[in-house]
């Protein structure tokens, strides 16, 4: 499936849970036919309830609704969440749920890592944020700072055909899609303009866009000439993405990266940090954010150029998950995200010296070359491990099993 940049789009940015719950929430219990979904991860908190009303309230007035999970991410989904939304009529899909290993989630590689709404073919959102209340300010000092745009216009109807392709393999009654893609191919698409951006929906896949996501930000970095700056929670990418951020430093752009200061993860703040020096050598600016952890996946070039979606700069996202961004070029959504991240930069980050990184290096640099070729060739070693290929699992009405199980009542599954 091929993608192409549309004209006419209406995009609006939303910042952590509390711009965007509310509005995907409002959006659904308007929804007049048909609401698709898909996120990494669905707790069963306050969120995940929340959205489980709007969507059974929605599907109690005849909305076909489809939820696919993944299996790592939203593993521990129980029956008394699931069963009153499968009731309803609500078809869950759960992407390659494996059995557990000793108690522990073993399905690492591979993950569906996207996080997709489309409401009646017209309303789409993209972004980081999954439906777990980490992503509310009064969850605590774990409470994560992420982003997602709410978008219409043209760019929605490739996003809503990609969407169906998830599951119109498992729902025999889906079938009708490939008729109307037919009637109806992108190409010739030409949709309601609803805005000035110009925008294009790119996915990540380990079949025929393996790279997409990480050409066209090589693409951008390159093209940059004034300003490129980089929010990004989980910032470990191959060489040819460095080379090129460090080549725009010498050049005279103004590079900024927002990288990890309070992670969630410390593997991800060692992994960053051992890139510092080369980066910071040729003038990139390294700031970290310290409030909480940063969990956005951003970035903006220049004064139109912009990319929100599920992708890291790292080599599961680069590599192996599945993941989707938005790029767009529109002057006013870019200057807006500029003008929000350097809120978070003035307010809540520190930059990093280089005198700091310096000192030491003299026995940090051997680690940091062998960390890095090993991180960097991971991917294509995890590649080359006996694999299988991920299923999706229909939930069937009133289980009694967790997601996790791996076992029937799930009979319904394709690759």
């Amino acid at each position: 499936m091929n993608f192409h940049w549309r004209d006419g789009n209406r995009i609006e940015l939303l910042e952590n849970g509390e711009e965007f719950y509310p509005r995907v929430y409002e959006v659904i219990r308007q929804a007049r036919e048909e609401v698709l979904l898909e996120t990494f991860i669905l707790f069963e908190d306050k969120v995940g309830h929340a959205l489980r009303d709007a969507l059974i309230e929605a599907a109690s007035r005849g909305v076909r609704i489809d939820v696919t999970v993944d299996g790592y991410g939203s593993a521990d989904l129980t029956p008394e969440f699931v069963t009153p939304m499968t009731d309803v009529g609500i078809r869950i899909h759960i992407f390659d749920p494996r059995e557990r290993l000793l108690g522990r989630r073993i399905n690492l590689f591979r993950r569906l890592h996207r996080k997709i709404v489309v409401v009646d073919g017209e309303i789409a959102f993209i972004g980081g944020i999954n439906f777990s209340a980490d992503h509310l300010g009064d969850f605590g000092p774990g409470a994560k700072q992420d982003y997602a745009i709410q978008i219409e216009g043209p760019v929605v109807h490739d996003i809503h055909r990609f969407a169906l392709t998830t599951i119109a393999p498992a729902d025999p009654s889906r079938r009708w899609w490939r008729r109307r893609m037919r009637r109806q191919q992108a190409d010739s698409y030409i949709g309601v303009n609803k805005g000035e951006a110009r925008a294009l929906f790119v996915v990540r896949d380990n079949d025929q866009h393996q790279n997409d996501i990480e050409q066209h930000y090589l693409q951008v970095i390159r093209d940059a000439r004034s300003r490129l700056l980089i929010a990004n929670a989980y910032f470990f990418p191959g060489y040819r993405v460095l080379r090129e951020i460090r080549n725009a430093a010498r050049r005279g752009v103004r590079v900024r990266m927002i990288l990890q200061g309070q992670p969630d993860m410390p593997i991800a703040k060692f992994g960053a940090r051992m890139l510092y020096n080369y980066l910071m050598r040729d003038g990139v600016e390294v700031h970290e954010y310290c409030r909480r952890p940063l969990h956005g996946k951003v970035a903006l070039a220049d004064y139109e150029w912009a990319t929100v979606g599920s992708s890291n700069l790292d080599p599961l996202s680069l590599s192996l998950n599945l993941e989707c961004n938005v790029m767009i070029r529109d002057h006013a959504f870019n200057k807006h995200l500029h003008e929000r991240l350097d809120y978070l930069l003035q307010t809540d980050c520190r930059r990093i010296p280089l005198e700091r990184i310096v000192r030491g290096y003299w026995w940090r640099a051997p680690l940091a070359f062998i960390c890095f070729h090993i991180i960097r060739r991971f991917p294509r070693w995890a590649g080359m491990l006996p694999a299988h290929s991920p299923k999706i699992t229909v939930l069937e009405p009133s289980t009694s099993d967790r997601i996790d199980s791996g076992t029937p009542p799930f009979p319904r599954e394709h690759s």
